[in-house]
């Protein structure tokens, strides 16, 4: 067995214990937990960080990994037996091409406004086309840009990242990547670029804070 950080503030009962815990904890957890959350419920002593990297030992080859994802941890299906869920994924509704367009978009311009998202597209964009992306909970709202009107922006949001097994956005494929996979053909114009990627809750300098009216329209609160 690789050795696993140190858990010797611990007895050896005691980190058998804080293991079978953290395993717990992330089998019945419906979305990911952070080390911090984690750790809250734990013995003190307990080494949060060593005992993940020893439950992702124990688990690397099994058919269920622990895996990180936005940040924090969760057990998900070995990569390569996602064809075992292929038929549940078909039964779930399929995104339109204008909201995969728009969610990409979102995804690697944010924050963007409607407008910008209308200008890349090259098309305009209807409301129930965001609506939908919200819903799904692959949006959300981030703040209001500092420029005439005070267009809302977009950005996504953690359950996104774990949607798509991503830790951060910037694990969001590049050009290279796209061109790999066979999503960019060869010809594409000159001087094309894929924009890289930006993540984090904090508002930029063109923005301001979401109205209380704006976050009772989203269904949030001032504390979301």
């Amino acid at each position: 067995m690789p050795e696993f950080g140190n858990l010797t503030s611990l007895a050896p009962e005691e980190r058998r214990m804080a293991l079978r815990m953290v395993e717990a904890m992330l089998f019945a957890s419906a979305q990911p937990l952070g080390a911090r959350e984690i750790a809250a419920r734990l013995p003190e002593g307990s080494d949060v960080e060593a005992l993940i990297r020893e439950l992702e030992h124990v688990y690397s080859g099994r058919g269920v990994n622990l895996v990180q994802v936005a940040g924090k941890y969760m057990f998900r299906t070995a990569s390569d037996l996602a064809f075992l869920l292929q038929r549940d994924a078909g039964d779930q509704k399929k995104l339109s091409r204008a909201a995969l367009e728009t969610l990409a978009i979102i995804a690697y311009h944010q924050p963007v406004t409607r407008a910008e998202i209308e200008e890349i597209r090259g098309v305009s964009i209807s409301k129930g086309t965001l609506d939908v992306l919200m819903e799904a909970g692959w949006i959300k709202m981030r703040g209001r840009r500092r420029t005439p009107g005070r267009p809302v922006t977009y950005g996504t949001t953690e359950t996104f990242l774990v949607h798509f097994g991503l830790e951060a956005i910037g694990d969001l494929p590049g050009l290279d990547e796209l061109k790999g996979a066979g999503l960019l053909d060869g010809r594409i114009p000159p001087g094309f670029s894929v924009p890289e990627p930006r993540d984090g809750d904090a508002l930029r300098d063109d923005e301001d804070p979401l109205d209380p009216d704006d976050l009772l329209a989203a269904g949030l609160s001032e504390h979301d």
